[in-house]
């Protein structure tokens, strides 16, 4: 019988991270390719742990530059944004909203990722590709592209087009981020060597929306943030 293998979308943060520790329990490493995406984002920082992680794990991935495909957007996450990322949860970011995305939503780009890495898939023989999508993300339309509905749209849309040889598995999509780190410390997952700030310094912002949701996770489950230094 042939060997199954995976692909996982692989930025470095504790979704993708725990995602990547998922693949390896159920394939083992050998039959799991981590892609990972620049698109332009100031926090390119991630792409640097998610480099840290591989060698914990003792595995190589594959790192592509799609930035130029959002050169023209202004999404405050972005590099060549003229607006700051928001310093506030993405509760406060909705509150006053009209239900639109909040500023650091990047135009479809889990539908390009996962668009890129069906072509990816296919010519590395992998019949899933794991994405780290959750429903706090979807909460209130702020990120639309980890909704649930944008989920089996692109899965169905992806087994389609592959030929019926790849599908999407989004282990964590009816999941908040407290579980996700809940399964990763379980699974042994290292989070000191994640990233999830969007304003990619030396040190957490602390202030950001992913930087407060990352710090509640943790807390939630009892733990410090290891990169939550006092």
């Amino acid at each position: 019988m042939k060997q199954e293998k995976a692909m996982v979308l692989f930025s470095g943060g504790v979704d993708s991270t725990t995602c990547l520790a998922l693949a390896i329990e159920r394939f083992g490493k050998e039959n799991v390719v981590p892609l990972s995406i620049v698109y332009g984002q100031k926090h390119e920082k991630e792409i640097e742990s998610a480099k840290k992680v591989l060698e914990y794990y003792g595995m190589e991935g594959i790192t592509i530059d799609l930035a130029p495909i959002f050169a023209s957007s202004n999404c405050s996450l972005l590099k060549g944004s003229t607006k700051e990322v928001p310093k506030q949860s993405y509760e406060e970011q909705q509150k006053d909203g009209d239900g639109t995305p909040v500023s650091t939503y990047v135009p479809f780009r889990n539908g390009l990722f996962l668009s890129t890495a069906s072509s990816l898939a296919l010519s590395k023989d992998c019949s899933y590709i794991y994405y780290g999508a959750h429903k706090d993300d979807a909460v209130g339309s702020a990120y639309p592209d980890c909704s649930e509905v944008f989920y089996r749209a692109m899965n169905e849309a992806i087994y389609e087009g592959s030929g019926r040889a790849v599908r999407i598995e989004a282990p964590f999509i009816n999941k908040n981020k407290a579980e996700i780190v809940k399964l990763g410390l379980e699974l042994g997952v290292p989070y000191e060597y994640t990233w999830s700030c969007y304003e990619g310094k030396e040190h957490p912002c602390k202030q950001c929306g992913t930087c407060i949701d990352r710090q509640k996770a943790f807390l939630a489950n009892g733990v410090q943030d290891p990169l939550w230094q006092e």
